[in-house]
């Protein structure tokens, strides 16, 4: 077979090739996530001017596409389910397309919301089905690695976007920002919206689907290109019986408060809300707005911007390098403590008028550092592992819809935070909760390096208390 291989401590041969192929197309709706998610930090200079913002607008501005993410994240499940993998990342590929010129083009600010909520709702479905689909067609030998490439992805887009809002700032004068840079900045992510829509078109539809549906010869076609005949009746094999497990076991809502459960699903949910609310996106969406506060030329807020990508981008290869070695729990409880100091030197810097050296870009990057090897990655294994099977689904829609509203939460507040109380006790704010986070970690999330996911579930059904590397002995998993 062409391009066939054997993944290292793996007994499967795999047609690289192809299942790297698939696996980039798909990620390229990670890509488009970061993307369209972060353009926004670079617009809202300009935007703000141009269209008179005060501080509630511009939060409503930035957090609106997020609105439509929790449309999009919700709808994605179920219009999959009917229509297939494919057919609907499509759909979001067509999304991104249009949306990209609409958010161009407006001449006010409500037909720009409308617009930027279409981005939103393009964004919210690639965000569920693109790492969906990647799992449901990789190789289990390889699976982790090329669901991670998903994440990977978004970090990149941040990455991208940032150097472009800095290209095309350079490109005129305050003036020609004010009134065309913006369009120009949404305007270019076309370029790689079209690229995911043409790309959709040449890879096969998920064969989890296509069996689910009946369609038992092109599911089997596409698994032998995956690994082989052996490897396609095996894999049909196994997907079969998780089909009927699933019929047979559909677990329902009540299941997901039941003892024991119910503690997997607050981890979930807190561990959702602390990623947002410790403040990693009032510095990805407002970092220009940030470093203008201080005295900053647009050029040079727009640079800064820019080495925050870059540290984002370098910090989650970290992540990815220790997560399995020293742990989640050890990762989130030091990469915690990080962000607690970083942003309390932020407040700190801003308290004592020290804004024009380096001290605040400084600690802004330890902070950005700190969250990359950190909560940004670990929080989303975790979710992907402490859910038991049957409620697994279900736990993880309301651990991901919290996540965007908390999203949503940050983003309207940070303008109006700045305003209401300033940077110093902002920024101090969101450093309490990093040291909340620290806390909660410590006492309440087992770690789950090395074990497996018959192991995790065990956890939430043993009375008692975790082992000795999870959480305190004094929490009731019975009770």
């Amino acid at each position: 077979m062409t391009n066939a291989a054997r993944p290292q401590g793996s007994n499967e041969t795999v047609n690289l090739g192809f299942v790297y192929l698939i696996s980039s197309v798909a990620a390229i709706g990670g890509l488009l996530f970061g993307y369209d998610t972060g353009v926004i930090a670079g617009a809202i200079v300009f935007m703000e001017k141009k269209f008179a913002l005060d501080p509630t607008m511009v939060g409503w501005t930035v957090s609106c596409a997020l609105l439509g993410s929790i449309i999009g994240t919700f709808s994605a499940g179920p219009l999959s389910d009917w229509f297939g993998r494919k057919k609907i990342l499509l759909l979001s590929a067509v999304l991104f397309s249009v949306s990209a010129l609409a958010t161009a083009i407006p001449n006010d600010i409500s037909t720009f919301v409308v617009a930027r909520m279409v981005t939103g709702i393009a964004i919210g479905i690639a965000s569920m089905l693109s790492p969906l689909y990647i799992a449901e067609l990789a190789p289990s030998s390889i699976r982790g690695r090329l669901v991670t490439l998903y994440q990977l992805a978004i970090v990149t887009g941040f990455f991208v976007v940032y150097f472009a809002n800095l290209f095309i700032t350079t490109m005129g004068d305050a003036a020609w920002g004010i009134d065309f840079g913006w369009r120009w900045m949404f305007a270019t992510s076309v370029v790689p919206s079209l690229l995911f829509l043409g790309a959709l078109m040449i890879v096969p539809e998920s064969p989890r689907w296509l069996l689910q549906k009946g369609q038992r010869d092109t599911a089997l076609e596409t698994l032998t290109k995956v690994g082989g005949a052996a490897h396609a009746q095996a894999e049909a094999k196994e997907i079969d019986a998780s089909l009927n497990e699933e019929n047979e076991n559909k677990g329902s809502i009540l299941q997901l408060f039941e003892p024991g459960f119910r503690v997997a699903l607050l981890i979930g949910v807190v561990l959702a809300v602390l990623q947002q609310v410790t403040g990693i996106n009032a510095i990805m969406y407002y970092a220009p707005r940030i470093f203008e506060s201080m005295g900053n030329g647009t050029d040079t807020a727009m640079m800064s911007t820019v080495w925050v990508g870059t540290v984002n981008l370098l910090f989650t290869f970290v992540a990815l390098w220790l997560i399995d070695k020293v742990g989640r729990k050890a990762l989130l409880l030091w990469g915690a403590s990080g962000m607690a100091i970083c942003l309390f030197g932020v407040g700190y810097a801003f308290q004592q008028n020290m804004t024009e050296g380096p001290w605040v870009l400084l600690c802004i990057l330890g902070f950005v550092a700190s969250f990359a090897a950190s909560m940004g990655p670990v929080v989303w294994v975790l979710l992907s592992e402490i859910f038991p099977t049957r409620i697994r689904g279900r736990a993880m829609s309301i651990a991901t819809m919290v996540l965007w509203f908390a999203t949503l939460f940050v983003s309207q507040t940070f303008p109006m935070m700045l305003e209401a109380f300033g940077p110093t006790a902002t920024f101090w704010c969101y450093m309490t909760m990093s040291v909340v986070t620290v806390v909660f970690v410590q006492t309440m999330v087992p770690e789950t390096k090395g074990k497996s996911l018959e192991e995790i579930e065990n956890l939430w059904t043993t009375k008692g208390a975790y082992d000795a590397e999870g959480v305190s002995k004094a929490v009731p998993l019975s009770s």
